[in-house]
């Protein structure tokens, strides 16, 4: 194969999904890769796991698969993605359930385990390097533990035959580089290609990020079409050098700078940007553009990986409980500010437990729309905003609470309360050696 092209469907849990039909369908894709965990996401998927065995997995999946399947299936474009979550087999399962619905048969699915590994982590020896303690001296309710994976489950799974690749915890540019190194036949130790190949999943990753979409800034960074924009995708030679482009006709662009900003993404050092397969070196990485929407990623190089994986721990740090209520007209700043004065006296009477509190007046025409302010520069409407964090959820509740009694209770007029109260998970993160961790591939078929 002489030029492969990964395109991305996907930059987070919750993006569009109709850029990822349109590059399977206008771009000439061999492979189409969801990137879909943040840090806290897989954490909040084993949330949704302990309370049903068959949850766990991308919330989107479905939609997701129903939207590609037929015309990957058609065009023979693999996917691979991290949708698994906390949950990749029954991610996997789900997907053959659409698949069958859908009249596709024969279509090979894998669930790629062994991220997993709270029940691997000895609490004596394994260090958070973040809290600066042994796991066994952390005293918070840890929810997950999860290694970042690299290629190699997928390489296996795609030299088994599977169409769609569906891991847990990865990291997120190994999703990108395993393709490279099982079509190209890539060694696990050409530190130099993986370093590129690893370079070209970077700047994949967070899908519209590079096609102009968070590089937006009106009258600075104008982007076109922001409504209609597409996701990138990346024609790659053997070597591990690429061009950066994006399906004809979609909004947004690809432009040296987007891929500049992309490049340096959550970097710590270009020049040893620490992955499971490799540490990459960025440092004489050159970006050109060679056309429109096109640009030339050249350079990258590589070093030998660590041997360790990072572990994300997710854990249960406290509870948040907000209200918020809209204040309206004459008097609305000060009403609201009242608002909050009443709100800051009632936690103390009321006797709730709080670490921490905020108060705020957000929005200017949420309530009156757009144009309200007058001549005078008086505000017109304010939303109050009210939050706390609390040891427990019942705390948490309660604030929520305060803010609904200022219906009869506080300053004239106040309407459209909404309250809330919710576990907030937070990550820490420590190092283990990969040999550590197991992981398994496992073939389903439609």
């Amino acid at each position: 194969m002489k030029t492969l092209r990964i395109g991305t469907g996907a930059g987070f849990a919750g993006d569009r999904i109709e850029p990822a039909v349109e590059l399977v369908r206008d771009g000439d894709l061999d492979y189409l890769v969801f990137e879909c965990l943040a840090e806290r996401t897989i954490a909040l998927a084993q949330q949704a796991r302990m309370g049903n065995p068959d949850a766990g997995y991308d919330p989107l999946l479905e939609r997701r698969m129903r939207a590609v399947l037929p015309i990957c299936r058609e065009k023979g474009v693999r996917i691979i993605s991290n949708m698994g979550a906390a949950n990749p087999y029954a991610a996997a399962q789900k997907t053959l359930v659409v698949a069958r619905e859908l009249g596709l048969s024969g279509l090979r699915v894998a669930a790629v385990t062994g991220d997993d590994v709270l029940s691997v982590l000895d609490p004596e020896t394994f260090h958070i390097d973040d809290a600066g303690c042994l796991l066994g001296a952390f005293d918070r309710k840890l929810v997950s533990a999860n290694a970042y994976l690299g290629a190699g489950p997928i390489v296996e799974a795609l030299a088994s035959g599977a169409d769609v690749i569906l891991t847990g915890r990865a990291a997120d540019p190994a999703m990108f580089l395993a393709p490279q190194i099982y079509e190209f036949g890539w060694e696990m130790d050409d530190w130099t290609r993986l370093g590129r190949g690893t370079l070209v999943g970077h700047l994949l990753e967070c899908g519209g990020q590079i096609t102009g979409g968070y590089f937006a800034d009106p009258g600075f960074k104008d982007v076109p079409d922001l409504a209609r924009l597409g996701f990138p995708l990346a024609e790659i030679d053997a070597n591990g050098q690429a061009v950066i482009t994006k399906v004809k006709g979609t909004g947004g662009f690809v432009t040296a700078a987007t891929c500049k900003e992309q490049l340096l993404y959550e970097v710590h050092d270009p020049a040893a940007y620490l992955q499971p397969d490799v540490i990459a070196d960025f440092s004489g990485v050159t970006v050109s553009e060679i056309g429109p929407d096109r640009v030339a990623i050249a350079g990258g190089d590589g070093k030998p990986r660590t041997g360790k994986l990072k572990v994300s721990i997710g854990y249960v740090d406290s509870c948040i409980g907000e209200g918020q209520i809209s204040y309206a007209g004459p008097g609305a700043h000060e009403r609201g500010h009242l608002a909050l004065d009443i709100l800051k006296e009632r936690i103390g009477l009321a006797g709730i437990d709080c670490q921490e509190l905020r108060g705020e007046l957000i929005g200017v025409d949420a309530v009156l729309g757009s144009g309200a302010v007058d001549q005078s520069g008086c505000v017109p409407e304010v939303r109050v905003r009210f939050v706390g964090r609390t040891n427990n959820i019942s705390d948490a509740a309660r604030i929520g609470e305060e803010v609904e009694s200022l219906y009869l209770n506080g300053p004239a007029a106040g309407g459209g309360v909404t309250k809330s109260a919710r576990e907030i998970i937070a990550i820490v993160s420590g190092l283990l050696p990969e040999k550590a961790v197991k992981t398994t591939v496992e073939i389903l078929e439609a």
